[in-house]
């Protein structure tokens, strides 16, 4: 278990501040290029599985939607090796491929699975509550795919459309991000199930709604920016956000805001 500092008994919590966005950030990048190797390693799954699924999209449904539910199944895991990296080199340990990848193979015995299968659940529900968007407001001939057609999107029913789908998106999404801001380090760190992990999660970002809410728009944007030159971005952006995911954790840890 990661060593953090005790916060004192007697005092008040302190919540997590603006500021320790961007101590998390520059320790991301800090560990980044301290090990590039990893986190390219493990960007480089998610640019394959992305790349593969551009190309598989023409009509290979089969395969497109195996590996459309295997991002959210690889993802938790994926994290968890820079989770671990960042862990060895705080306590001054050299990371090498062999011990990270073999934490990350024992983590399929622990908790992290059940995490990997809420999120897949969570994108089918999403995907499902997504076309009966489209038929509401479409009709059911929405239900066989979205319209190719900028123009469909134009008119006042697709205008509506759009706006609800994106606040109803933008709702599920943080949602998702409260559960598992922080749950998924904590799996790691100690020895929880993932239901209480969740809940510290949920807790967290309920009391440091602001700073945290700021945090799922710095993923967000950060995210979809590395996306726009061919994924390339996310062999930065991805590194970077996991490492920082990690000391965000343990900033909030050594604060007593997980306990």
């Amino acid at each position: 278990m990661t060593t953090l500092p005790d916060p004192s008994a007697d005092s008040a919590v302190a919540p997590l501040a603006f500021s320790d966005l961007s101590d998390a950030l520059r320790a991301g990048l800090a560990d980044f290029r301290a090990a590039p190797q990893f986190g390219l390693f493990f960007a480089a799954v998610y640019v394959i599985m992305g790349l593969a699924l551009v190309r598989l999209g023409a009509g290979m449904l089969t395969w497109t939607l195996t590996m459309t539910l295997g991002f959210p199944l690889a993802a938790p895991f994926l994290a968890v090796g820079l989770y671990e990296v960042s862990r060895r080199r705080a306590q001054g340990a050299r990371p090498r491929f062999a011990e990270v990848l073999g934490v990350v193979w024992a983590e399929r015995n622990r908790q992290i699975p059940w995490i990997g299968a809420l999120i897949l659940i969570y994108v089918l529900f999403w995907s499902f509550l997504a076309h009966m968007l489209f038929a509401l407001f479409m009709g059911p001939s929405a239900m066989m795919g979205p319209p190719e057609s900028l123009s469909t999107y134009l008119t006042g029913d697709g205008l509506t459309m759009l706006a609800t789908g994106t606040i109803v998106g933008a709702v599920l999404a943080f949602l998702l991000f409260a559960l598992t801001a922080v749950s998924l380090p904590m799996l790691l760190d100690r020895e929880v199930d993932f239901v209480t992990a969740m809940l510290a999660s949920v807790r967290l970002v309920r009391d440091n709604l602001a700073v945290m809410a700021l945090w799922a728009a710095i993923i967000a944007v950060l995210t979809l920016a590395a996306l726009a030159p061919v994924f390339l971005g996310l062999f930065l952006v991805l590194p970077v956000l996991g490492h920082a995911s990690w000391h965000l954790y343990c900033r909030a840890a050594g604060k007593g805001l997980l306990d």
